[in-house]
């Protein structure tokens, strides 16, 4: 993993949770960095994850029972039925990652390619 956009309270916000959602966070953070070694990782609302290039791309966000990986492009289309929640949404949808859920590693990785491909020009709001 390239370290020197990794943003250390990331990886506090990981650290601080159950193994099983720490595995996800980290597969999806190595999933995100192979879409694009310029990823910048930060942290916003206070306490999540956020992975950017000229963009948000997705976030992470653990609850009692799932992780919810927020992709922030609602124009990227979903050829493999990876989006589980928020279809309709404005801005983002989600993809909800329970304990023992396998993730779709080469859709996720065309799916965070094509926000990158979308940020770098101009963003979906302008495409």
């Amino acid at each position: 993993m390239i370290t020197s956009n990794v943003d250390p309270r990331v990886d506090e916000y990981i650290d601080r949770l159950p193994k099983w959602q720490q595995a996800i966070c980290q597969q999806v953070r190595s999933i995100v960095r192979e879409a694009d070694p310029e990823v910048v990782e930060t942290i916003k609302r206070s306490v999540q994850p956020y992975f950017v290039l000229q963009g948000n791309i997705c976030a992470l966000l653990a609850t009692k029972d799932h992780v919810n990986i927020f992709v922030y492009d609602p124009t990227v289309p979903d050829p493999h039925g990876i989006i589980n929640q928020g279809q309709g949404n404005a801005t983002a949808r989600a993809i909800q990652v329970y304990d023992g859920d396998e993730i779709n590693v080469d859709a996720l990785l065309e799916m965070f390619r094509a926000v990158i491909a979308n940020n770098r020009a101009g963003g979906w709001r302008r495409l």
